[in-house]
């Protein structure tokens, strides 16, 4: 089954189908374009996205009919919880990772990286207040500019290139 695009997700969009099955992914594995996977049903699901900056979220439905619905359903990792006492704290902490180019994820009050003995071990002894969970990472959060294309709305050579490579 090939899918080139997000229909929607469960939380906003209405399904009709009688069945889900579930896409596993890794959190890694959300921001790519193209890959092949395998549903718990059993299912092979060729994801092949074209537009730039397409990520898969939890809950995304990328296949439906009247019978069926595929779902994104992103894997727990092993994660750093960090638990910032203060907004100064937070900021520091922000800073340090950001300054080791880490993927860092937001949920409510915490920040979760995913695990690193090297950079936990830094984190407890710069005094940090750190955790290791097993937890999903859902809400990456983007602080570089998004590839877009500069007083044009036409497709980028990356976006071209897949389009010829599908045909």
């Amino acid at each position: 089954m090939l899918v080139r695009e997000i229909i929607g997700n469960t939380r906003t969009h209405t399904r009709s189908s009688k069945t889900t099955d579930l896409l596993p992914l890794e959190w890694f594995e959300t921001t790519r374009r193209i890959q092949r996977k395998y549903t718990t049903g059993g299912r092979e699901v060729a994801l092949k996205f074209t537009k730039e900056g397409q990520q898969l979220q939890q809950d995304d439905i990328v296949y439906q009919d009247d019978e069926l619905a595929i779902v994104v359903d992103i894997l727990p990792c092993d994660a750093i919880v960090i638990r910032p006492r203060n907004m100064a704290e937070m900021a520091k902490v922000c800073y340090e990772i950001g300054n080791k180019h880490l993927p860092l994820f937001l949920e409510e009050e915490e920040l979760l990286i995913p695990a690193d003995e090297p950079l936990f071990r830094w984190l407890q002894a710069a005094g940090y207040p750190v955790a290791k969970e097993r937890r999903k990472l859902l809400h990456i959060l983007r602080t570089n500019v998004q590839p877009h294309a500069h007083g044009s709305s036409s497709p980028s050579l990356f976006e071209k290139i897949l389009e010829l490579a599908s045909k």
